[in-house]
């Protein structure tokens, strides 16, 4: 394992700590963030309903076969952090695996990703804002505000500015108000489950269907294309779990705690959405009539659909959940890119400005600015100009996090390949499982890539016949190239290696 140098020493070859809040965080409050993160309450109300249109009953199936990948994936990252614990993560492991040039784009790949995440989250917590409001006041035009491009970005700004305020300061104002916002989720969440569940045993639903374990039944999914949709739907509704490992480097334990925490966050996620899941089909059922999953008037927001049928007078508690889920991930998610490029700036990788620790809280200061500034600035321009633009970007996000996810997972099998046969475990979890993770994520980026040609993808919108969403996915990509080049030009030393070099750890085998 590497050595981890001083703070003071400047350059290094090897990872070395950042400045940051050293034993901060622990099992439970990382598990929190990284919940927080994924944002359940929001990401299964808008993927449920798509996914039943396409499977029907198999939905839990589904969320079965594209937990597979995030789960394999999840080890090589644990494996990585447990001799690397830096919160570059993949930035830093891609460069300690592969080198300074494929290091930097994995880098990039994560931070581009989150800043579109960011401004998908503070677009929503908008919607769900004044949906809320309207659902109380019982006036159906409050909800109409959010049309309003001015009211709109306005209130998202100041939704941008919070979270921002919140995530400058030090990491335990984070905690703190994590644990409020993600318990009253996740409580809302499964009495919402447990009600419908109870409701639909007795009669009193929608379309009342009796459970069935063929439910669960992966190879009961009707066709391949709809068992690719459900890899899709994975790199949706499991993703963020990986922001505890950008927070390594202020964990109590950081070779062990991150992994473990985000092992437990994917396992209490996938068990969330199987509850939530399992209670929509028995209470609606999946065909197109007016509360059921296939109805395609109801699939953007399920939860707001059902939520009075299945809740009552407290139906709005759900709406709430949702924006809670949006607002709390807008705030853990910062998280990810500012450490991410605080560790690019510390390694040179950036200009040195994004290697600023504030003083006093701890935190990236200098990164969690220019993220908040970009996610306010991109989302204000988008919505401007176009929604569907913006839309459009937001579905180009899963390519990028296949790419980053996909080579991360890489690197964890290259980088450990003098330690594949040093024991049986060695091979699963540093060979076997990051291996089949990532080369599952390859081609689905691969088929990501080739069906968002396809100008019907998305808003339908196209440059020169090609697809919006393959374009805008394209030059996300090569604006990161661009970037890295410009970089190499200016600050050369980190690309020709002299800061952090490509190596892989000695055999551990006994002699």
């Amino acid at each position: 394992m590497p050595e981890r140098n001083a703070v003071s020493d400047p350059v290094t070859t090897g990872i070395s700590a950042k400045g940051l809040s050293a034993g901060t965080l622990g099992l439970i409050g990382a598990v929190v963030l990284g919940i927080s993160t994924v944002a359940p309450a929001y990401t299964f109300t808008a993927a449920v309903g798509p996914t039943a249109s396409e499977v029907g009953t198999q939905v839990p199936a589904i969320i079965l076969v594209g937990f597979i990948p995030m789960l394999l994936v999840a080890f090589g990252y644990r494996e990585l952090n447990r001799v690397m614990p830096d919160s570059g993560t993949s930035f830093t492991w891609a460069t300690r695996a592969f080198g300074p040039w494929i290091g930097w784009m994995c880098g990039w790949g994560l931070v581009a990703a989150t800043i579109l995440v960011l401004s998908n989250l503070a677009g929503i917590a908008v919607d769900f804002l004044f949906l809320l409001i309207s659902q109380i006041t019982g006036d159906a035009s409050i909800a109409d505000l959010t049309l309003n491009p001015f009211i709109n970005v306005g209130v998202c700004l100041l939704f941008v500015l919070a979270a921002t305020w919140v995530s400058y300061r030090d990491l335990q104002t984070s905690q703190r108000l994590q644990y409020v916002l993600v318990g009253f989720q996740v409580v809302v969440l499964v009495v919402f489950a447990v009600t419908a569940i109870t409701r639909a045993t007795s009669g009193d639903a929608f379309d009342p269907t009796p459970f069935d374990l063929g439910w669960f039944n992966p190879f009961a999914v009707p066709s391949f294309s709809a068992a690719v949709a459900g890899l899709s739907l994975s790199i949706f509704i499991f993703w963020g779990w990986d922001l505890v490992l950008t927070m390594n480097e202020e964990t109590k334990n950081p070779e062990k705690t991150p992994g473990r925490a985000a092992t437990v966050v994917v396992l209490v996620i996938v068990f969330l959405y199987l509850l939530l899941a399992v209670a929509m089909i028995m209470f609606a059922g999946v065909g197109d009539g007016e509360l059921g999953l296939g109805n395609a008037d109801i699939q953007g927001n399920v939860f707001f659909a059902l939520s009075n049928p299945i809740m009552g007078s407290l139906g709005f508690l759900v709406s709430l959940a949702v924006l809670t889920s949006s607002a709390s991930s807008l705030q853990a998610t910062f998280a990810s890119p500012t450490r991410t490029m605080l560790a690019m700036g510390h390694y040179g990788a950036l200009p040195k400005k994004f290697a600023a620790v504030h003083p006093r809280f701890f935190s990236p200061g200098y990164a969690t600015i220019v993220a908040a500034i970009v996610t306010g600035a991109f989302y204000a321009v988008m919505r401007f100009l176009s929604e569907n633009t913006l839309w459009d970007t937001i579905l180009a996000l899963g390519m990028l996090i296949c790419f980053y996810y996909g080579l991360t997972a890489f690197a964890c099998v290259w980088y450990f390949r003098r330690q594949w046969f040093d024991s049986v475990r060695n091979v699963f979890f540093m060979l076997l499982f990051p291996l089949v993770g990532g080369v599952i994520l390859a081609i689905l980026f691969v088929v990501t890539l080739v069906d968002t040609m396809d100008p019907a993808y998305g808003s339908g919108s196209e440059i020169g016949g090609v697809g919006l969403v393959f374009v805008l996915g394209i030059a996300v990509i090569a604006v990161g190239i661009v970037l890295m080049v410009v970089q190499a030009v200016r600050h050369p030393a980190f690309f020709k290696g002299a800061v952090l070099t490509m190596d892989a750890p000695p055999s551990l085998r006994r002699r």
